[in-house]
């Protein structure tokens, strides 16, 4: 298909994807004259999952560039290659400026983990996150004992096991971390909605229904 075509299917401007060929993000088509090329379903799929980075995962080009890398490597096992996507979804977080405390935190997330037996990379930057929260709870009175967290890693394990399931790991490259990148984002907004929604639900059933003073239930 020529770039016109490939647009129209992607819903890509043609500019914007002269801008991608520019950076390396989307591969050259195969050359037909000085100045045409044509492009195939690869382009067509491989579009699909800079959009899937750029509109979902907000991820910046430099980020962008590691994620297409990873999947263009046939080397690269497929784990680690969703691992890098997964690692550039992750926001950054500055350590905490107590150090000891953040030590303290960021050794309570891995033993936390490696005590729910997740095999996790130590430089994984999930576990900065955790301790982050981990840190802010403590600070603020909550519960982080093992009673008050083991809710939510076995609620994160079942939901983790039923997502993995679904990512299309036989087909191409491209298609499997395009599904992880909407699916981590989405459906984990989609899970929160649920959860404050199961919230206001089990508020009603033990609390029963009352009405606040703009008329909405509470």
């Amino acid at each position: 298909m020529r770039i016109s075509e490939l647009s129209a299917r992607s819903q890509v401007p043609i500019p914007t994807i002269k801008y991608y060929l520019r950076e390396g993000l989307l591969p050259q088509g195969e050359q037909t004259s000085a100045t045409r090329a044509v492009y195939d379903e690869d382009h067509l799929r491989r579009l699909r999952l800079i959009r899937a980075l750029i509109e979902v995962g907000r991820l910046p080009v430099a980020a962008i560039r590691k994620v297409v890398a990873a999947v263009q490597d046939e080397d690269l096992p497929v784990h680690h290659m969703l691992g890098t996507a997964h690692y550039a979804l992750a926001p950054d977080v500055e350590p905490d400026a107590d150090e000891t405390a953040w030590r303290e935190a960021r050794d309570r997330a891995r033993t936390l983990t490696g005590d729910l037996g997740w095999s996790i990379n130590p430089d994984a930057p999930a576990l900065d996150e955790l301790a982050q929260s981990l840190l802010t709870l403590d600070r603020l009175g909550m519960a982080t004992d093992p009673e008050a967290v083991l809710p939510y890693a076995r609620a994160a394990h079942a939901l983790a096991e039923h997502e993995l399931a679904g990512v299309p790991f036989e087909g191409p490259r491209d298609a499997a971390v395009e599904h992880l990148v909407i699916g981590t984002v989405l459906y984990g907004r989609l899970f929160d909605v649920l959860r404050r929604l199961a919230q206001e639900s089990e508020s009603s059933r033990l609390l029963g229904p009352s009405r606040a003073a703009d008329g909405h239930s509470v």
